[in-house]
């Protein structure tokens, strides 16, 4: 019997001591802290092992010595004092012995001190933007697993949707401090060979850093639920010699000097149609079909379709200030910092006239940096002067001065209407600016974006209702949407979420009720 003891303790130790050479066990990585991690892993493991082998081995060894079929007979006790001293003690003990090289850890991950290179890391949906302080050199980086492999048409590599077009270039030997944000929402940068997992979080700026020591190709992916294309936005980092990568930053300074050539020149380039409707559509699936589909007939409730809608159908200049500004409020993001002129009028061109839009519209890359020739000034906002080139990376530490351009405000719209009329408006107005985060059908997202069917906001007093959607809650992904929406539509979105989905409050509020709020 004791040899079986001894072999089931053998049994027990054998497996931390060959977790090393597992392929399940956690990888030790390329960097000092991925290596502390890894560590720590393995005391924890050898440590549960431990406690194992001995729990088990006095249960097995107590079933076999104790039982009733060798005479054995049950001590009467009901407590030990001893015993419950030992279980809080013992216990006590272990994870004091677990908490000290684990928070040591903690410490030496969270500290990006004295670093010698600087990386700004901005996640989109669904990209990442990296733009390296000091050396004027900014690009994004975009899936590149072919469509083919994600349909299924095609064979899958060992890379898939672990690949990318421009990859993150980082010297080995120099520690590495990354600053982490968002544009849209909560994004989550993650190489598991660095050992580095940090939310990018909007509005926010968080802090991570590494130190590689191998040259090489690693690979890792968004780790936070940030959208229906979350799994398509993978972390590629190519780690090379310090020489080599002194080489690859003047390459990129040569490269963005060859862009801005180029972008000069072309806006004086003329394209054929043709050509503009064949570069459009390799922009077109490139950047805008994971929101807007292939075919143009976006997502009902949460991105809008292109076939026929009135951005396609209104003026050239409106859709190309949505392009290039964005649009607030919504998902749509600013292309201004990732497309080029061309890439832009060539976009355009194409959507005014796929799917049957047909517009017969051509635009040019020099329509593009014009901003167009707005149809009606008083609904368009002033378009931009679009530089030919990328812009640069500014400093770590700048202050953005903007032109304040004052237009004319139309006229505010203060007539009463009808609950329909409310309805019907509000409907629009949350399919485009609140069911991206809350849903169409106001279900919201659990954990993330809170449910708008018979909640305490909608189901309490009109005023709560109106300040969270006027100013927004602190804290939370809510903005406020006075300086998106005109009193009407706020009245009128607002009339919709109290009385859609089964709400039936029969509230119907009016514009004057919005402008008379707080008052």
């Amino acid at each position: 019997m004791k040899r079986l003891l001894y072999g089931l303790m053998v049994l027990f130790f054998a497996v931390p001591l060959a977790a090393a050479d597992m392929p399940l066990n956690m990888t030790q990585g390329v960097t000092e802290i991925s290596g502390k991690v890894y560590d720590l892993h393995m005391i924890i493991l050898y440590i549960c092992c431990a406690i194992g082998v001995v729990v088990f081995g006095i249960m097995i060894y107590s079933m076999i010595y104790h039982r009733k079929s060798k005479g054995a007979v049950p001590a009467d006790f009901h407590d030990s004092t001893k015993v419950e001293i030992a279980w809080t003690v013992v216990p006590f003990l272990i994870l004091i012995g677990m908490a000290i090289p684990a928070t040591k850890t903690l410490i030496a991950m969270e500290d990006p001190s004295d670093a010698e290179l600087t990386i700004k890391v901005t996640g989109s949906q669904w990209k990442w933007h990296y733009s390296y302080f000091n050396e004027d050199v900014e690009f994004y980086s975009l899936l590149s697993t072919p469509a083919d492999q994600i349909t299924g048409t095609e064979t899958k590599t060992e890379t898939y949707l672990l690949e990318v077009d421009k990859p993150l270039v980082l010297p080995i030997n120099r520690k590495v401090r990354f600053l982490m944000t968002s544009d849209d929402v909560i994004h989550s940068w993650w190489v598991p060979a660095f050992a580095v997992k940090k939310d990018a979080n909007p509005g926010f700026i968080n802090e991570a850093w590494t130190k590689i020591d191998k040259v090489g190709t690693y690979r890792g992916q968004c780790a936070e639920l940030c959208g229906k294309d979350h799994g398509f936005m993978p972390v590629v980092v190519e780690a090379v010699s310090e020489a080599d990568f002194e080489q690859w930053l003047k390459d990129q300074k040569q490269l963005t000097a060859d862009a801005k050539a180029a972008a000069e020149a072309s806006l004086s380039q003329t394209l054929t149609f043709d050509e503009l409707m064949a570069q459009g559509e390799q922009v077109y699936m490139g950047r805008c079909a994971a929101c807007h589909q292939p075919n143009g007939a976006g997502l009902p409730g949460v991105f809008p379709s292109l076939i026929g809608s009135p951005i396609i159908k209104g003026s050239v200049a409106g859709h190309i200030d949505i392009v290039v500004n964005g649009q607030p409020g919504t998902a749509m993001q600013a292309f201004a910092k990732q497309l080029t002129a061309t890439e832009i009028a060539v976009v355009v061109t194409y959507e005014r006239n796929a799917w049957g839009n047909d517009s017969g519209d051509v635009v040019q890359a020099a329509d593009v940096n014009s901003g167009g020739a707005p149809s009606d000034a008083s609904d368009k906002p002033t378009p931009v002067t679009l530089p030919a080139e990328l812009p640069a990376t500014q400093p770590e530490v700048e202050q953005v001065v903007a032109d304040v351009v004052e237009e004319a405000t139309p006229d505010v719209v203060m007539d009463d209407l009808s609950m329909d009329e409310l309805m019907a408006m509000g409907e629009q107005v949350y399919l485009s600016s609140c069911a991206a985060c809350h849903q169409a059908a106001g279900t919201g997202l659990p954990g993330a974006f809170p449910a708008l069917v018979g909640s305490p906001l909608v189901m309490g007093p009109v005023e709560g209702h109106l300040e969270v959607v006027i100013n927004g809650q602190p804290g939370t992904a809510m903005q406020g949407f006075s300086s998106i929406l005109s009193p009407q539509q706020l009245a009128a979105v607002v009339t919709y979420e109290r009385n859609a989905w089964g709400n039936n409050t029969g509230d119907a509020v009016q514009a004057t009720d919005v402008v008379g709020h707080g008052k």
